[in-house]
């Protein structure tokens, strides 16, 4: 019991005296994680929107694939990425296995369906209810893709925090694409592992509280983001 309070104060003196190996953990976490969850929307937003106005064979397909890919296991993302960055791959000659762009390539492919399909499924609710106002103003659905994602902004905001909630949290994937690399890949949950691994378990639980009050942060802003959205819309 003794170690148990020990640990939790040892964590709490590291978090409240900004401990230079903790920090930097953090801040290479959040990097990554962002990287990841920028690039998803850049491409998961436009396609999403696409997807839910534009009709074309086999869109019935593209909406169960982007649905089904929200639940990725993150392990097989981060072994068919490995497998692609590896020497033997075709992406080898790169030479960006273990390295903080790998984790971003993991963390990329695992967001980018969740943006994509929430992204889908909202413009198409916006396309259902505003399609005849911008028929008859002659707007295509090519031209009406920026209005509606203006239009869903803050539902879609809610999207890409839903997106980076998922890469903050992400372990398996990057992992294996990361290596664990102390001072280079090492995140925060890779960090938690391998410190409870190791018997370090203020470093761990200082890590997990912050990852903890990260995770709460953006769902505390995904959630006034969606109420801010709900009294716009009354």
């Amino acid at each position: 019991m003794f170690e148990f309070f020990s640990a939790f104060k040892t964590a709490f003196a590291l978090i409240a005296g900004f401990d230079s190996e903790l920090l930097h953990i953090v801040a290479l976490s959040l990097s990554v994680s962002l990287s990841a969850v920028t690039i998803a929307a850049l491409i998961g937003l436009p396609l999403g929107a696409a997807v839910a106005l534009w009709r074309f064979p086999g869109r019935g397909a593209v909406i169960v694939v982007l649905n089904a890919c929200m639940g990725l296991p993150p392990v097989v993302v981060g072994l068919v990425v490995y497998l692609m960055l590896s020497r033997a791959g075709p992406l080898g000659e790169l030479g960006l296995l273990f390295s903080p762009q790998a984790m971003i390539i993991a963390q990329t492919i695992l967001v980018f369906p969740i943006i994509a399909a929430l992204t889908r499924q909202t413009i198409e609710d916006l396309w259902a209810e505003y399609r005849e106002q911008l028929t008859s103003l002659g707007v295509t659905p090519l031209r009406a893709i920026p209005t509606l994602l203006w239009d869903g902004r803050f539902s879609l905001l809610t999207a890409v925090l839903a997106g980076l909630g998922r890469a903050a949290a992400e372990v398996g994937a990057i992992l294996i694409v990361g290596g664990n690399i102390d001072g280079v890949t090492r995140t925060m949950t890779t960090a938690i592992a391998l410190e409870t691994a190791k018997g370090d378990l203020a470093l761990a639980l200082g890590l997990g509280i912050v990852l903890i009050l990260i995770i709460a942060a953006i769902n505390g802003a995904a959630f006034g983001i969606g109420e801010a959205a709900r009294r716009r819309t009354g």
